[in-house]
């Protein structure tokens, strides 16, 4: 059974960082997947925020959090990190890690298990 664990989130005041982690468990760590994170604030689809392989050697990132969000990996891949520096009320949002199966990194459908979600908000 595959199971992804999220923690970290809050309230933060808009400038300030929070980092996100994503422990994951089960038989899909056999794969080597790459993992992906993704936001949904209220009203609006999940969107892409960003992914990182197995290894941990290469992410790619949404372009509005490119020089902000941070991903990382360890424990022999199976713990997920996003730090998120430079917070703005707009990055309000529930966020999610999952693990990716196939095809490009932006499509939700490419990705088989997620996290239960953590609320992260921003005030002004």
């Amino acid at each position: 059974q595959v199971q992804l664990v999220q923690s970290g989130g809050g309230l933060v005041q808009a400038g300030n960082s929070l980092r996100l982690s994503c422990v994951i468990s089960g038989a899909t760590l056999y794969s080597k997947p790459a993992m992906g994170w993704f936001r949904q604030a209220p009203g609006k689809e999940r969107e892409y925020v960003g992914a990182i392989t197995w290894s941990g050697d290469s992410t790619d990132y949404a372009d509005f959090v490119k020089g902000r969000f941070t991903m990382s990996r360890e424990n022999a891949g199976n713990t997920v990190y996003l730090q998120m520096n430079s917070l703005k009320p707009e990055d309000t949002a529930v966020y999610y890690c999952a693990v990716h199966r196939l095809g490009d990194y932006l499509a939700t459908r490419n990705y088989d298990w997620w996290g239960q979600g953590t609320q992260v908000t921003v005030s002004s």
